[in-house]
């Protein structure tokens, strides 16, 4: 195409130009018309459409007293709603709901870890992160389920989200995939225990808290860790109006601590909204795994 170009002269190769550049420009109006539409549209009712999960301790839970939707990722989101004079609509559903609720409008935020550097990654807006943390497994506190090494995930059963970054590391290694559409964490828990699977893998702190509050359950954190990973919330893509004004304000969060406060509150003690230097391997994922 180049050259049939080149060869029309440069009256044409400037005046295609410059019909590219109108176009583009038109295409930036648009997408900026639609950008502004959707934060109208939000403002307009007073209400932004949120989902989670429920179902993570502590990321997002029911406090078993009062049955009251809570968590780090649920607390932080009514904060930024909040700060920006609305109120929040949650609805509860698994990973893959919320990449099709996101898409289709339904929702306004995702929050829970939709992959940002997977195959559906250029379909969203993500945020700066609210969380920082990396990778491990829990097993069975007998045996460790047999797995000293992660290629020993070879033909182990993993439980998990089919979407996730950390079942995509189970069959990048192996693992035979037991697929759970929000599951609880006792349900998770349980299954490894009793054999159904043999591991899960997911974010550390999140597996360190969720072991922590089920000590009935015979399970355990491996002490086998990679990639580090930071967790956002997701937006449709196009939306940059509500995607500024919602890293807008977690960046005045992270400033004023509020963020550090929550996450000490949901994470005894830990402060998950700071990056820190890890040193285990990170995992290579071809395209499509």
């Amino acid at each position: 195409m180049l050259k049939k170009i080149v060869g029309f002269g440069l009256i044409t190769f400037v005046s295609m130009t410059l019909a590219a550049c109108g176009s583009n420009e038109s295409s930036s109006d648009s997408a900026k018309n639609t950008s502004d539409t959707a934060w109208s549209e939000i403002e307009d009712r007073g209400t932004i459409k949120v989902a989670t999960s429920g179902t993570l301790y502590p990321s997002s839970f029911h406090e078993a007293e009062t049955d009251k939707l809570t968590g780090y990722e649920v607390e932080i989101i009514r904060e930024v709603a909040n700060r920006l004079d609305l109120e929040v609509d949650f609805t509860e559903m698994g990973v893959d709901g919320m990449l099709t609720s996101v898409n289709s409008g339904a929702i306004d935020i995702a929050a829970m870890g939709i992959d940002r550097n997977g195959e559906n990654a250029d379909k969203y807006n993500y945020t700066i992160p609210y969380k920082y943390s990396f990778g491990a497994m829990v097993v069975r506190e007998s045996d460790d389920s047999g797995i000293e090494t992660l290629e020993d995930l070879k033909g182990k059963k993993a439980a998990g989200a089919a979407t996730t970054s950390y079942m995509k590391v189970a069959r990048h290694f192996g693992a035979e995939e037991v697929i759970y559409d929000n599951a609880t964490n006792d349900q998770y828990l349980q299954d490894v225990a009793n054999g159904r699977t043999d591991v899960i893998l997911n974010d550390y702190y999140s597996q360190k808290m969720a072991v922590a509050a089920l000590p009935e359950i015979p399970v355990k954190v491996h002490d086998i860790f990679y990639n580090p990973s930071e967790t956002n919330y997701a937006i449709k893509k196009g939306n940059d109006l509500l995607t500024d004004k919602v890293n807008t304000i977690l960046e005045e969060m992270k400033a004023d601590g509020t963020l550090t406060e929550l996450s000490k509150q949901f994470y005894d003690g830990e402060d998950v909204s700071k990056q820190i230097d890890y040193d285990f391997p990170e995992i290579e994922l071809e395209e499509g795994e």
